[in-house]
């Protein structure tokens, strides 16, 4: 009986890898790792898949392997944001950096969708092969989304997402349901009659637009008016926090709480300080920064929500790698929901 002649599935079981590992090392192409790219070269000889000298081939080939490019659009957010952000991307580099992965951050000076889009043309003429970016939610950027997805560049989002674009997945917290939880909290702190002020920071970014919503969604369902919130947009901005809230509160002494839904509460603390009423009004924010663990400690904010923002530096880079490597195509979401309610007792 003549002997079956080798085929590529009986390499990947001699291997122990799948079949497409073994295309990727007969093809020179990257993403496998030099203790698999081994086995397979092994086991391609073993079985009799191919000579000696072919493997040799395939070994010459493998050393000049270009690296693969990824790119990073951070949004122009400074502080705690920031430094989490790139602790997470610094992580992914060290990880990647053995697979001849290269990451190229591309930082946003303002939130015009314009720069943007110009950020994305520049990481591509760097020749990126994915990207991972933090971006308004305007149609200019999910029309560029959805060309990188036909020039077969994928693109995952982190903070906020673009969910009509083809992003392959999204790496954040659920900010409905964050929102929600802050709605709870300051309905069960607020004097009766008491107004809100919500101050968010720019309703253009997605996650700043649907946390605000589960805020509203929630005040309405145990049956607070929607009169008595007051909504301001700040855009993360210090002066324009503290001004916008000085105002608001001169104009309005019923306002017993403030929901700071933006990265600003130094300007909606230094407000309140400069008006003689620090005490007076109930105050929830998100995240935690080493100043907002002071303002806790101090009982100057009440409680802050907070969310894994190294993970959504780290974790987009990783699901690019993992698609570009194996075509595993990662959950639409990748959403933490382990949402943390801070407070000066559990710092």
């Amino acid at each position: 009986m003549t002997a079956k002649k080798p085929t590529i599935k009986m390499v990947a079981e001699e291997a122990g890898v799948s079949r497409g590992t073994v295309d990727r090392v007969l093809n020179n192409r990257s993403h496998v790792r030099p203790e698999v790219y081994e086995k397979v070269v092994k086991a391609l000889e073993d079985t009799g898949y191919l000579s000696p000298r072919d493997t040799y081939q395939i070994n010459l080939g493998n050393s000049k392997l270009k690296s693969v490019k990824l790119g990073v659009i951070l949004p122009n957010w400074t502080g705690h944001f920031k430094w989490e952000i790139l602790n997470g991307i610094e992580l992914a580099i060290e990880e990647l950096k053995e697979f001849q992965i290269k990451i190229i951050i591309e930082e946003c000076q303002s939130d015009i969708p314009e720069e943007i889009i110009e950020k994305i043309d520049r990481l591509l003429a760097q020749g990126i092969e994915g990207i991972s970016l933090c971006a308004m939610n305007d149609p200019r950027v999910v029309e560029k989304v959805n060309i990188l997805k036909e020039q077969k560049i994928p693109a995952v989002t982190y903070n906020s997402d673009l969910p009509d674009s083809s992003r392959i997945c999204f790496v954040g917290q659920d900010y409905n349901k964050s929102g929600r939880i802050a709605a709870e909290l300051i309905r069960k702190c607020l004097p009766e009659n008491g107004e809100i002020l919500a101050a968010v920071g720019n309703l253009e970014f997605n996650g700043h637009r649907t946390r605000l919503k589960g805020f509203q969604d929630r005040m309405a369902e145990i049956g607070f008016p929607e009169a008595q919130i007051n909504i301001i947009e700040t855009f993360n901005d210090y002066q324009l926090t503290y001004k916008k809230i000085t105002n608001a509160l001169n104009e309005n002494p019923n306002i017993k709480a403030i929901y700071m839904a933006n990265r600003s509460v130094s300007g909606c603390v230094k407000a309140i300080e400069d008006l003689g009423i620090p005490g007076r009004l109930r105050i929830i924010c998100h995240d935690i920064s080493d100043r907002t663990k002071a303002y806790l400690q101090n009982d100057i904010i009440d409680f802050s929500i907070s969310q894994d923002l190294f993970q959504q530096g780290y974790q987009p880079l990783i699901c690019l790698y993992e698609y570009l490597h194996s075509g595993k195509i990662p959950p639409h979401l990748k959403i933490n929901n382990n949402i943390s309610i801070i407070c000066s007792q559990n710092l």
